[in-house]
């Protein structure tokens, strides 16, 4: 090491290349990355889902997700299978077992799928996919006072238009209507003609066709033959014969039907945007494409597209990913300078001016060095990379200010500046090497945490490793060679040496207060401790005890991820499933017309502030919830149907309104009045949730046992103070109407086959062809009018055609029961499954508090009154139990290695033990900071607590060094000790400054998107700052007490 710190202190100007090439790299490549709000989350799940028209979500069960799920049993590398059967469709959801390759199961599950042949006739071919997150940037809304057919054909030209931009790969029509061209005919129609669906199906797919039928080849080339009469407009299908007499006249289509050029019913939406109809287009980011570069673009449009469009009809940019992303990176960035010049001043007011620009320089350096490593670890700037860089701010300097303060002070001792720069970088070069070493290694439990959002953890480890090789780089090669060739001659010019005197003098003042501080209070105490270390140890002890009792008495509570708010309110309203969409829009207006008044208060109130810039309102699909219900432990959460209704309200950036959006919800929930019939009302405003604090799945075979339990378990939490929105997963769906034979149907040769392919023609629709109209595909559909299937008496008067060809009503073959169906039905490893959800007041409680008494207590009851009956944690607790688990597994493993790596340069069994002994009064401070900062432990805070334990035994790593050096000099154990605390004293209390002081501006942070950060920073900050005190006392106690007391080594020495 000595000839390479020599090589680069003799070649200046290799050094500054070096250090010119890194930052101009970094810089370079910075351009280049991808940016995004959030890393994308990769999932180990695939998903199969198939279509069944018409059936209700036990037919579903039955014929899809069973099949599936048996088929799928036992199948090596699946980990959990899970089902939803619902109204049409059956969604089966496969997670594997990590490590395995996503690719190779997807074609594994598809050639199991694919072997299936005992599906229904009319089930569509299932799908296959793995699940990925999208990347949405933003949304464009088409509104205006439009007609459906209009709108829906200048939302597909827009369309068009965004997707020739040549920043935009893909987009997506959020509302995309299926056409269709309906034929309906009516009963009497059938009868007059006697005429059945399938021969009118029949007469269409023999008139509407386009066939190729060969070439002709000529001596001048082939020509191509095709037969084409395809029917495309309600027009066309008018003029196809059904009926040709022998007289030569002739029956058409339109003369027995009423045909129309419409929408699909199956999915009933409506769109609105500030009052107007509307449809939203997705923009998505594809790639490594920079979001900030397609918002630009897709803006960019907007304008230019609104001066073209008439003034009924607009296009406005919503939901700005962009927006976000440019926000919080100012917000970040911000932080990231001010704590910057904290340390600067720092370093300035402890060190010698040109010392500390010097050792500031490594900051830059390294952090160029780290983007330059961004695009071979296939990172992104994002929210959790550039706060990475905030929080190794502090820490990156610490091996700068180890070398660097040890050159000084060979310098000092008069040692010529080259010679000083070797002697001083070569002596430290192991502890630093090693420490560096040692906190990448801390970092390390984060590279492979499991559950569903595990994988976005590894960003944390990744960006400080980068950071951290070029820290070590710069502060042993680059650093010695700025200092050995750094004059120190006072500035000639008469302004900046006043400058440096009065520094000069300031800085004197500080270095005289910190020197008091060493003598006259540390090393007093030292030196009591030292010659009363068993007392010393067991004050450390009870502080430690102290620690875990506050951590297990519940004076903190543990939320798993910590609400973040978003520049949105949202508001949603949900009826029994199966309502109406016209009993859904009454709810819906009350919300729209609460939105209305709110808007008109907060412009009354705040009249210099556009607080509220957009409203989104939607019925049939709730675009918004879904997005911010989407966070860890809830990855696939959806809400659709004709029963929900949401109103989604843009507000201003929270930095240039005075009212949070909090604020702005409950005002918002106190406009509203009280809506009957209503299920449930409720208004959200964070970014993205983690899932209910509470979710546990019950599943059992025996759907009796299932509800008696859940309603069980629903009744023992109501009770628990603090905990409320007790509810669950089982929908009472549509009302069944099922068919049963009669006796007297044989006698007419009718079968059930023959009933219920009938009335699936009449009322569902039977689907003649499918075709392509232009970008859309086109289904021509032949059923009942409306108006003759609205009652059951429809169905009971409705003509079953025989085998003979005459016809009788229903009601004479079939007897009509009404029961009770399903909404839908979810399934857990081939049994039925009810999640019973709540949420909790952090004030009151917390989840975990719940969830252990519940398992100790409640469940265990219910287990035993119903044995068929199993459970499971779902959702937050499901994620928080894989992350912490794997987290601890982990940072175990860690621990060995840190200990391991720290036997090496120490040759001792023991001596790391002392080093390490200090981690635990990290926790201590991480734990007192919460507390001070009201704050409750997350996730973050644990990751926080992680990550500093490698900054704790950096300072108790280099302090044992310099105990051994003074060893070797011939200084008796207590010696060695006294005289390395005191030496030791600055430089630890500088490194332990810089990082608390760099992350002051982040605990600080008002911003409510950076709120989620700040308990990693508080847990680093404050356990750093409290383990210093520590370190500096426990670590040469602890060090005395091992070597003189239980090894007894002096004697050897």
């Amino acid at each position: 090491m000595e000839k390479l710190i020599r090589w680069f202190v003799n070649n200046k100007v290799v050094s500054n290349l070096l250090m010119i090439l890194i930052i101009i790299t970094g810089a370079t490549t910075i351009p280049m990355l991808k940016m995004e709000v959030f890393p994308e989350i990769d999932l180990n799940i695939i998903n199969v889902t198939a279509i069944y028209p018409g059936a209700t979500p036990t037919d579903v069960e039955e014929a899809i997700c069973i099949k599936i799920e048996e088929r799928l049993q036992g199948l090596d590398g699946v980990k959990k299978v899970t089902s939803n059967a619902s109204e049409n469709v059956g969604n089966v959801n496969i997670e594997i077992i990590s490590g395995q390759d996503p690719n190779e199961m997807l074609d594994k599950i598809k050639a199991e799928v694919d072997a299936i042949d005992t599906f229904p006739e009319n089930v569509e071919k299932p799908v296959c996919r793995k699940i990925s997150g999208s990347n949405p940037v933003i949304s464009v809304a088409v509104h205006g006072k439009l007609e459906d057919n209009s709108l829906n054909k200048l939302t597909e030209d827009i369309k068009d238009e965004i997707d020739g931009l040549p920043e935009v790969t893909f987009t997506s029509i959020v509302a995309d209507l299926e056409s269709e061209i309906k034929i309906d005919i009516k009963e009497s129609s059938l009868r007059k003609y006697n005429l059945s669906f399938q021969q009118i199906a029949q007469s269409i797919k023999e008139w509407s066709l386009n066939m190729p039928s060969g070439t002709i080849k000529t001596k001048d080339g082939e020509i191509l033959i095709r037969s084409n009469s395809q029917g495309y407009s309600v027009y066309d299908f008018s003029k196809i014969p059904i009926i040709i007499n022998s007289n030569g006249s002739v029956v058409y289509l339109g003369d027995i039907s009423e045909i129309k050029d419409t929408f699909s019913d199956q999915f009933e939406l409506d769109f609105q945007f500030n009052g107007d109809k509307a449809n939203l287009i997705t923009v998505f980011r594809v790639g490594n494409q920079n979001a900030l570069d397609v918002s630009a673009a897709v803006k960019e449009y907007v304008n230019t597209k609104n001066a073209e469009l008439p003034a009924s009809v607009r296009v406005t940019a919503w939901d700005d990913e962009a927006r976000i992303l440019s926000g919080r990176i100012e917000t970040i960035i911000r932080n990231a300078q001010q704590g910057l010049i904290l340390v600067i001043i720092v370093l300035a007011l402890f060190l010698k001016p040109k010392l500390a620009f010097w050792v500031s320089l490594g900051i830059p350096i390294s952090f160029m060095g780290g983007f330059w490593l961004f695009a071979p670890l296939n990172l992104s700037i994002n929210m959790l990379s550039l706060f990475t860089f905030i929080l190794v701010l502090g820490i990156v300097v610490d091996d700068a200010i180890i070398v660097g303060e040890n050159i000084a002070l060979f310098k000092e001792r008069g040692m010529d500046a080259a010679d000083a720069a070797v002697k001083g970088a070569t002596q430290v070069a192991k502890p630093v090497f090693f420490a560096v070493l040692t906190t990448m290694v801390t970092f390390s439990p984060m590279l492979a945490v499991e559950g569903e959002i595990g994988s976005i953890w590894r960003i944390f480890p990744l960006v400080v490793m980068s950071v951290l090789v070029w820290s070590l780089i710069e502060s042993l090669t680059i650093l010695p060679s700025h200092l050995a060739h750094s004059s120190d001659e006072e500035p000639k010019i008469p302004l900046l040496l006043n400058i440096s005197n009065s520094w000069g003098y300031a800085q004197n003042r500080i270095i005289s207060g910190l020197n008091y501080v060493k003598d006259q209070i540390y090393k007093p105490i030292l030196i009591k401790a030292v010659y009363h270390p068993f007392s010393a140890l067991s004050i450390a002890g009870g502080i430690f005890t102290l620690t875990i009792g506050i951590m297990s008495s519940g004076i903190l509570k543990f939320s798993f991820f910590p609400a973040v708010e978003d520049d949105l309110a949202i508001a949603t309203i949900e009826y029994s499933s199966g309502t109406p969409i016209e009993v859904t829009r009454e709810g819906f207006e009350k919300l729209e017309e609460a939105a209305r008044i709110l808007e008109s208060q907060l412009i009354e109130e705040f009249p210099d502030q556009a607080v509220i810039k957009n409203r989104l309102s939607t019925i049939g699909y709730l675009p918004m919830l879904t997005k911010t219900s989407r966070g860890p432990g809830n990855l696939d959460a959806l809400f659709v149907g004709s029963n929900m209704a949401e109103v989604a309200l843009e507000l201003a950036p929270s930095e240039n309104r005075t009212i949070s959006t909090e604020e702005i919800v409950r005002k918002w929930r106190s406009i509203m009045p009280e809506i009957p019939g209503a299920k449930e009302l409720s208004f959200k405003s964070d970014l993205f949730s983690a899932g209910d604090p509470i979710n546990i799945q019950l599943s059992s075979k025996y759907i009796d046992d299932l509800i008696l339990a859940k309603d069980e378990l629903k009744a023992q939490l109501v009770r628990f103070p603090g905990v409320f929105d007790v509810s669950d997963t089982y929908n009472v769906g549509k009302e069944e109407l099922s068919i049963d034979l009669l006796p007297a149907a044989k006698n007419y040769g009718v079968s059930m086959m023959m009933v219920a392919t009938q009335v699936r023609q009449a009322f569902y629709g039977l689907e003649v062809q499918t075709i392509q109209r232009g970008r859309n595909e086109l289904k021509v559909i032949i059923q009942y009018p409306e108006n003759e299937r609205s009652a059951i008496s429809d169905l009971e008067n409705m003509m079953i055609l025989t085998p003979t060809g005459s016809t009788i009503p229903v009601r004479q073959i079939a007897r009509l029961e009404i029961g009770e169906g399903l909404a839908s039905i979810e399934r857990k490893n081939r049994k039925r499954s009810i999640n019973v959800t709540a949420d909790v007041d952090l004030t009151v409680t917390n989840g975990n508090e719940v969830i252990a008494t519940v398992m100790g207590s409640i469940m265990p009851n219910i287990l035993q009154r119903y044995n068929s009956v199993a459970y499971s944690l779902e959702g937050e607790q499901q994620e928080q139990g894989d992350n912490l688990r794997s987290l601890g597994k982990n940072f175990l493993l860690a621990m060995i290695v840190v200990y391991m790596l720290l036997a090496i340069p120490f040759k001792s069994y023991f001596q790391p033990l002392v080093v390490m002994s200090s981690i635990p009064f990290g926790i201590t401070g991480a734990v007192l900071g919460h507390i001070l900062l009201g704050l409750n432990l997350s996730v973050l805070s644990m990751m926080g607590i992680v990550a500093l334990t490698g900054v704790v035994v950096n300072d108790s790593l280099v302090m044992v060094d310099f105990i051994n050096r003074y060893r070797t000099e011939g200084n008796s154990i207590s010696e060695a000790v006294l005289e390395a605390g005191p030496r030791r004293f600055r430089p630890i209390f500088l490194t332990s400054l810089t990082t608390f002081v760099g992350l002051i501006p982040l605990i600080l942070e008002k911003s409510t998107q950076a709120k989620f950060m700040i308990p990693m920073a508080v847990s680093l900050s404050f356990g750093v700052l409290f383990a210093t005190a520590i370190t500096l006392l426990l670590v040469p106690v602890s060090y005395l007490t091992l070597e003189k007391y239980i090894l007894k080594t002096e004697k050897k020495l």
